[in-house]
């Protein structure tokens, strides 16, 4: 009798073991500095958003002012500003990103650690109790002095197997946890890599920047009868290459087969831009009259029109959209890289800039001008959603913002031509017959 005791006072202690191991105090002081860490740079990253925001509120402010050298400059001072703001900012995220994973790496070495000492404990367990199953069922009666003590010998070894099963859920669970945590790992180490090329592209930003003004002062020599000299020169070279270009694609004569694109108000192109920068554009409702950041429409518009020095055909290609420079660009589609080009090679100010064009697998195009950085090349394939760029202020630009396209494919092609305008010089850019444009909206 009391060798059978024993028997079940060590099948109970082990099993209090096994429970005890679900909570092991010696990494909770970690994990817990390494929330505290992980709020304030939260805390640090909101900040940082609000000096950003009033920031882009300061640019959009100035750049409703008149057209001057001075108004120009301190445009490009507050853009330099927020470059710098949002260079700070991703340096939080990549703190914080790491601070994730330090976090997550000491829940998953926790998690395998409960695993295997759950496992060593039920293998030692069910040793156990097979050595205890092995006592026949004459040698139990034999050994109790009653009903009572053989009845309670033979509920305890059934309780005993309910907590090994309850166990054994309790590692599945563990172990569906761990899988979970491992794939969080996975997801914030790649976040990690896209905030590390992100803060390159944002030095590179910052660099163009610089450069800009730079060019700016120098070509002006800070004198604002010089700026208005370079804004008349642009719109001329602008106009002198629209109308150059104008004249290439009425020799292209493609008709468009409208069974050969999708069909309008389909949505298979997407937003250019991250969900985040759409949403912040619901508060330029009341100045830009929609939701959708979009500055110019498509075709005959009340600009295009009222603006013959710019636009001398009095319509719009294209549809605009505010977009601060450095605000990323992503592809509408996936596709292929049909070509990328910079127009102020050729030509300085005075058309698209740096431009990409990709071609889908649907009959459609989309090109997306004015660009400060490309981050693509010809030929690659690009998914859906995927960064392809950052707007800019290159080109004939009045203004930071993305000009995008849609043409029908079969009527558009990359051209390389030596430019009558700017003799002497190649320019590389899409050209296209006047059926192939088509209007944004209706595939958005």
């Amino acid at each position: 009798m009391k060798g059978e005791i024993k028997k079940i006072l060590i099948l109970i202690s082990f099993l209090f073991i096994l429970n005890g191991a679900n909570a092991p105090f010696s990494f909770s002081s970690t994990i817990d500095e390494l929330k505290s860490q992980i709020n304030e740079k939260n805390n640090q990253i909101q900040n940082i958003e609000e000096e950003i925001k009033r920031l882009q509120e300061e640019i959009n402010k100035n750049s409703a002012l008149a057209n001057t050298l001075k108004n120009q400059i301190n445009q490009l001072n507050l853009q330099k500003q927020k470059l710098q703001k949002e260079i700070f900012l991703t340096q939080k995220e990549i703190e914080t990103t790491s601070l994730n994973i330090q976090e997550l790496s000491t829940e998953i070495n926790i998690k395998e650690k409960e695993i295997q000492e759950k496992i060593d404990l039920l293998k030692e367990t069910i040793k156990k109790i097979k050595e205890t199953e092995s006592i026949s069922i004459l040698e139990v009666v034999l050994s109790k002095e009653n009903l009572s003590e053989i009845f309670g010998n033979i509920n305890q070894t059934e309780m005993l197997q309910d907590e090994v099963n309850a166990n054994l859920d309790d590692l599945k669970e563990l172990k569906l946890s761990l899988e979970e945590d491992k794939k969080e790992k996975e997801t914030q180490k790649k976040n990690l890599e896209n905030y590390q090329a992100k803060l390159v592209d944002q030095n590179k930003l910052v660099e163009i920047n610089q450069k800009s003004k730079n060019q700016l002062l120098t070509q002006t020599k800070n004198k604002q009868t010089n700026y208005q000299k370079l804004l008349s020169e642009k719109i001329r070279l602008k106009n002198a290459l629209e109308a150059e270009i104008d004249r290439l694609e009425e020799q292209i004569k493609i008709q468009i087969d409208p069974n050969s694109i999708p069909k309008a108000g389909s949505g298979v192109l997407a937003w250019p831009f991250t969900d985040e920068k759409m949403k912040s554009c619901r508060s330029y409702e009341k100045e830009l009259g929609n939701v959708y950041c979009i500055t110019q429409y498509f075709g005959r518009t009340p600009f295009a029109t009222q603006n013959p020095q710019i636009y001398k055909s009095g319509e719009h290609k294209g549809l605009d959209f505010r977009a601060a420079a450095g605000t990323e660009v992503l592809a509408a589609d996936s596709g292929i890289v049909a070509g990328t080009g910079d127009t102020d090679i050729t030509c300085p100010n005075a058309s698209y800039g740096k431009w990409i064009m990709i071609n889908h697998n649907n009959g459609l195009s989309t090109v997306y001008g004015h660009l400060s950085l490309i981050k693509v090349v010809p030929g690659q394939y690009v998914k859906r959603g995927e960064l392809i760029g950052y707007s800019g202020n290159t080109g004939y630009s009045t203004g930071p913002h993305l000009h995008f396209e849609v043409r029908a494919t079969r009527g558009t092609q990359i051209t390389k031509r030596e430019s009558m305008v700017c003799t002497g010089r190649i320019y590389t850019i899409p050209i296209g017959s006047i059926s192939s444009y088509l209007n944004p909206l209706s595939y958005l």
